[in-house]
């Protein structure tokens, strides 16, 4: 590919980081307007390279749609090496990073949901300490938010005798409320038999806490094992940067040479097959 697609590259960058800066500038524009009484900041002048990056940063993490951020770096990657599979790799890069990110979004919630539970299964056992009926002890916990979108189903059917073993059973298939099924067993028990509903939260609160500790425990143990797994990600970019300072060129050998684009090929076979079985030993020790 010749010289003169430059700029057509160039033109190519800007419609991209115009497509990520801009997304929604007439509302923002107007709300500055009613805020500002009709001052509106252009990004331009002093600071304005800064201002640039920090209103990309804010309207990534706002959206939260960072996956996007492959369509920049494959442009300019295109550019410097004057090629249009960079922007294909791209591409094809953005849904399998905003996947990945996706999953580290759920797994992040399903804990934040395993620490509710494990806190209300606390709040409810001091409260029936305290004095409460279990209806009222789980009304007056219910600011610790372990039962999610199911709470106004949970409320009801404690306020008005209805099953609420089998409420809290529904509210368990949530993500991370798994815990919940063991606080519908304690009030089962405690409603049909008599039992001491806070000595089996408490119990449970106990279990909970030790299995959340033991998966952190895992996950401290495995953190060396995924930073292998990312340095052999980085490997190769590392090799193209050493490449590029002794001005070896590998880009242009890799993309516009029929032996570079076979090794290219091959390398990023071997590449992606070993860090799919590098991280897929990993994930089973998780899940052992």
């Amino acid at each position: 590919m010749g010289v003169g697609s430059g700029p057509v590259y160039a033109a190519a960058v800007c419609a991209a980081l115009a497509w990520l800066t801009l997304g929604r500038e007439g509302d923002q524009r107007r709300a500055r307007l009613l805020l500002a009484g009709g001052a509106v900041d252009s990004g331009d002048g002093e600071g304005g390279v800064s201002a640039w990056w920090e209103r990309l940063s804010a309207l990534v993490r706002r959206r939260g749609r960072r996956e996007w951020l492959c369509v920049p770096v494959a442009v300019l990657v295109a550019v410097l090496a004057e090629s249009l599979l960079p922007l294909i790799a791209g591409a094809v890069a953005v849904p399998l990073v905003g996947r990945r990110l996706r999953a580290g979004a759920r797994r992040r919630e399903c804990e934040r949901r395993a620490g509710e539970v494990i806190a209300l299964c606390g709040a409810v056992a001091g409260e029936l300490r305290a004095g409460r009926q279990p209806g009222q002890a789980l009304f007056a916990a219910t600011g610790t938010g372990g039962l999610g979108a199911a709470e106004a189903e949970v409320m009801a059917a404690a306020r008005f005798g209805g099953d609420v073993p089998e409420a809290l059973r529904r509210a368990s298939r949530e993500p991370g409320a798994d815990g919940l099924v063991g606080v519908a067993a304690c009030w089962r028990v405690a409603v049909d038999g008599g039992a001491g509903l806070a000595a089996g939260l408490d119990r449970l609160e106990g279990a909970l806490r030790a299995e959340r500790h033991q998966r952190a425990d895992l996950r401290a143990q495995l953190a060396g094992a995924w930073a292998t797994v990312a340095l052999l990600a980085l490997l190769p970019v590392a090799g193209l940067l050493i490449g590029s300072a002794l001005g070896a060129q590998p880009l242009r050998v890799l993309l516009h040479t029929p032996a570079g684009f076979g090794c290219l090929l091959a390398g990023g076979l071997l590449e992606g097959a070993g860090l799919w079985w590098a991280g897929r030993i990993v994930r089973r020790g998780e899940e052992s």
